[in-house]
Order: structure tokens, then C-alpha cells, then sequence
């Protein structure tokens, strides 16, 4: 989902390139880097996360099974006003 244009990439890298003496890294692609790599952490988390809940509503305890569905329609509730911010 995020893209980055190429024009971007080789400015900054003439940039980065010509006044140091470091590699050509650009800090657009380590900032990419990093953004995806944090990305794909919190995805893992929601798919462990899911696969718990599952497990629990697959004990096939009722009680369990409204725990999960209530705490769920708590959590969409309070984290909404946060996803707008986003």
C-alpha cells in the first residue's frame, strides 16, 4: 500500500550520496523498510490473537464464547474514534 516514486528515490539518493561519506542508502526506502516491518508485526499479532479467540470459542463454553463477542464489540467501540486519525 505504499508506494514509492522512483524520482523520489533517486534525488535523495544523489542527495545523501554527495555530501557524505556513507553509502548511497536513502531514508525513504530505510523509513519503508521500517513502516512495513511494523506492519507486518502488528498483523502477526491480529492473526495470533484471532486464532486464540478462536480456540476459545471452540471450547464450545457459552460463557467463553460471549466473553469474546462482547470484548470484541467494546474494543471495535473504543478503538473507532482512533481509526479516523489514521
Amino acid at each position: 500500500s505504499l508506494s514509492i516514486p522512483t524520482s523520489q528515490l533517486t534525488e535523495e539518493t544523489d542527495q545523501d550520496s554527495s555530501g557524505s561519506d556513507s553509502p548511497p542508502v536513502s531514508r525513504t526506502r530505510l523509513r519503508w523498510f521500517f513502516c512495513h516491518f511494523g506492519q507486518s508485526l502488528i498483523h502477526v499479532v491480529q492473526v495470533v490473537i484471532g486464532y486464540f479467540m478462536m480456540l476459545a470459542v471452540m471450547s464450545y463454553n457459552t460463557w467463553i464464547f460471549f466473553g469474546v463477542i462482547l470484548g470484541s464489540a467494546v474494543g471495535y467501540y473504543l478503538a473507532y474514534p482512533l481509526l479516523s486519525m489514521v
